[in-house]
């Protein structure tokens, strides 16, 4: 079996006060992967992802990166987050410089990289996300989309292998959530992979490979996502209810291959059978 990118062994992780907040939890994510940590919201998934980059330290348990125990000296952590990018849900938790093309020099001037280096990487992440004109705006003075945007392209311009974001489609309208997903699939078929928290059941059908369901402070099953988000009773415990769209073609009799993953799938499937 190949081993995974980044695993999580019988993580435990105790607020001060001694109040637990993940417990005897196991993760595996492979490489090139899309994986969707579905919960609800309070459920303790941020807890979860803050430990994926080295911002938390288990209380017990470990994190492991292609094998290896992760380490948290400065050395270690500057190597982790060279290869694991986190992108928060609340992009003012992230940003801090006075301009975008600042706030998005920042990562990769921390990793070392000459000026040239990081203008260049500074360009090529504004492009991506279609900020350019953005450059020298103030953070302060951007909408809360394009903030979000922002914060991914500092994550982006480090060049991570794997990006992890927290409820990335949170507070975003229709046409952000286009685009942002739009950005996301172009960057997993340039090879990267990525985990997002969510518990929108929806976004996590029909966009996860994988899906991971959290509740009580730990992940209760993983697997493909039609197989796991089939399971009505898994789901009903962790307070979500099964995807439309899954309901929908289970409904119309559908074998599990065939069951489709977008709205535009399953509405050319039911022209086609009138």
């Amino acid at each position: 079996m190949t081993v995974p990118l980044l695993a999580v062994d019988r993580l435990e992780y105790r607020y001060p006060g001694g109040v637990v907040a993940l417990r005897d939890l196991n993760l595996q994510v492979q490489k090139g992967r899309r994986l969707a940590i579905l919960g609800a919201n309070g459920s303790g998934k941020t807890t979860l992802l803050l430990h994926l980059n080295g911002t938390f330290r288990p209380t017990s348990g470990e994190v492991r990166i292609e094998g290896q125990p992760a380490g948290y000296d400065r050395r270690s952590l500057i190597r982790w987050r060279r290869r694991v990018g986190l992108v928060l849900q609340e992009p003012d938790d992230q940003l801090f410089a006075a301009t975008v093309e600042q706030d998005v020099s920042f990562g990769p001037l921390n990793l070392g990289l000459s000026a040239a280096e990081t203008r260049e990487r500074v360009s090529e992440a504004l492009e991506a996300l279609r900020i350019t004109p953005l450059a020298q705006r103030a953070t302060h003075t951007l909408s809360f989309g394009q903030k979000k945007r922002v914060a991914i392209a500092g994550i982006l311009a480090m060049r991570p292998e794997m990006l992890v974001l927290d409820e990335p489609t949170a507070g975003l309208d229709s046409h952000g959530v286009t685009h942002l997903l739009g950005v996301l699939r172009q960057l997993h078929e340039a090879g990267a992979t990525l985990i997002f928290s969510t518990h929108d059941v929806e976004l996590a059908y029909s966009w996860a490979d994988e899906v991971a369901v959290f509740y009580e402070g730990t992940v209760r099953m993983q697997g493909e996502t039609s197989a796991v988000l089939g399971n009505r009773e898994l789901l009903h415990r962790a307070r979500l209810r099964p995807p439309l769209l899954l309901e929908v073609a289970q409904a119309l009799g559908m074998d599990a291959e065939s069951l489709p993953r977008s709205r535009e799938a399953l509405l050319l499937l039911l022209r086609e059978r009138r």
